[in-house]
């Protein structure tokens, strides 16, 4: 007889584990199924965030700026050290280290909290007594039934039509995250998140980098002022970024990547590079779900079709994170995991789309939350807007990075925060203060009036909810 639990969690990324452990916190019989595997061929839960995504990128980018600050910065801090060298595989080890902690803590927390784990990859099988069969494919293959089922199998890499990854001169997040030495002149196409912190890693380490875009506008989703400072700081740091290219043709050969393409002017280009990073966007992956077994909705992206809540068309199915609508980010895989499983112990969970910040992990480092400028806009929506630079911030100072500034926006007539801009040193950290203003929502003046530490850049959140008011108290 086939396992039966009361929830099985399909996939173990950060959508899937904390919706299991939630679950399992909540009384329930849960079981969470996984594919990935370690170089070992062991469980490696955490999804992509974990293993090719958020985690090792973070480790990446932490390794680099080290690097950058031995070379650029350490002499303005009166510290010399020599021709500073970087060995690529053993900060490529080191990624790999950061991966496997928080593979085995997932496997310890879900251990902790009683669920199940199933190595292998998950589909269904039918609707049954209730419930669902569930087939796990994995050293050994066994089919197991839930009477809830939580779909969180996250995303992939899109590829170019006709441009397959051969994570070896054509690179996804995965690939780029495993190159073996400084590539002398690397492509990116696609100028957002992943092309920018890949491209800011490897430019530190000596490589010359040219991020072809095909949009005209340069990072068209953040505020046009925190955009327009991006562009010009990352150009000076030596990005070539190209906006508004065609992408006609690409090859890859022995000794490199050649992408034939248009630019803005319409004028014929030719880019030779060793590697090219492909960073278009990312396509929800149901790959092996066998969703039709059981009637299962996918819309025309492939993407699981869900109501505001993440019910599917099915009764007692769910789904989460990257395989469903909206921004495709682990903090809100996470915000979703749990407001289901509460959802299913007959809870209210809670998600609010307005308050899920985005960031982007470069140096200045971007952080947002709520509407833009433009958003307001075209919304035809009244508000006030302030602004401060961590130029005349004393933290700033002392820390040597006052590039960037905070940003508000605020309604005209109520005052109430609308969204926070940042670029910036620590921009990733600040944006928390924002978003909890937000979700209890706060007015410019609350966050005005609030006592900030100083020296702090968090200082530079006061100023500008001031400036939304034409005040100001220059710390």
């Amino acid at each position: 007889m086939s396992q039966a639990f009361d929830v099985v969690v399909i996939g173990a990324g950060p959508g899937g584990y904390i919706a299991a452990i939630r679950a399992a916190q909540l009384g329930f019989k849960v079981a969470c199924i996984d594919e990935w595997k370690n170089a070992a061929g062991g469980p490696a839960p955490g999804g992509t965030c974990t293993n090719v995504g958020c985690i090792p990128s973070k480790a990446l980018l932490q390794s680099s700026e080290h690097f950058e600050h031995a070379n650029h910065h350490f002499a303005d801090h009166g510290i010399s050290t020599g021709k500073v060298t970087m060995d690529v595989a053993k900060m490529v080890a080191r990624k790999d280290g950061v991966v496997k902690q928080n593979n085995d803590g997932i496997l310890y927390l879900l251990k902790k909290n009683k669920v199940t784990f199933f190595h292998g990859r998950g589909s269904f099988v039918a609707a049954a007594d209730g419930g669902y069969q569930i087939k796990v494919a994995g050293a050994a293959e066994e089919v197991i039934s839930g009477k809830q089922v939580i779909v969180a199998t996250g995303s992939n890499a899109r590829a170019l039509p006709g441009v397959d990854f051969d994570e070896v001169n054509v690179l996804s997040n995965d690939g780029a995250l495993r190159v073996g030495a400084v590539p002398k002149k690397l492509g990116v196409i696609g100028s957002g998140v992943i092309g920018l912190e890949m491209g800011s890693v490897w430019r530190r380490l000596g490589a010359e980098v040219v991020v072809l875009e095909a949009m005209s506008a340069f990072l068209p989703a953040a505020d046009e002022g925190i955009a327009k400072e991006a562009l010009k700081v990352f150009t000076k740091q030596g990005l070539k970024i190209e906006l508004g290219v065609k992408i006609s043709e690409i090859k890859n050969g022995k000794k490199g990547v050649s992408v034939a393409y248009t630019n803005a002017k319409g004028e014929a280009q030719e880019l030779a590079v060793d590697k090219l990073i492909v960073s278009i966007g990312r396509v929800a992956n149901t790959i092996g779900l066998n969703p039709e077994a059981v009637g299962l909705q996918l819309d025309e992206r492939g993407a699981i079709m869900v109501d505001a809540d993440c019910r599917t068309n099915l009764p007692g199915v769910w789904a989460v994170g990257d395989v469903v609508r909206g921004p495709m980010l682990a903090h809100k895989a996470e915000e979703e995991g749990v407001a289901v499983a509460e959802r299913i112990a007959g809870q209210h969970g809670h998600v609010n789309f307005n308050t899920i910040p985005y960031v982007i992990y470069t140096s200045p480092e971007i952080a947002w939350v709520g509407k833009t400028e433009q958003q307001l806009k075209a919304e035809g929506v009244a508000y006030k807007a302030g602004q401060f630079p961590f130029l005349a911030n004393g933290r700033a100072r002392a820390l040597g990075d006052t590039t960037g500034f905070v940003k508000i926006v605020a309604d005209a007539t109520s005052d109430e925060i609308l969204g926070v801009h940042i670029i910036g040193p620590q921009a990733s950290e600040l944006i928390a203060e924002a978003v909890m203003a937000m979700e209890f929502k706060a007015s410019a003046e609350d966050i005005a009036r609030i006592c900030h530490a100083h020296p702090s850049l968090s200082e530079s959140t006061k100023e500008a909810a001031l400036a939304v008011d034409k005040r100001t108290l220059n710390f």
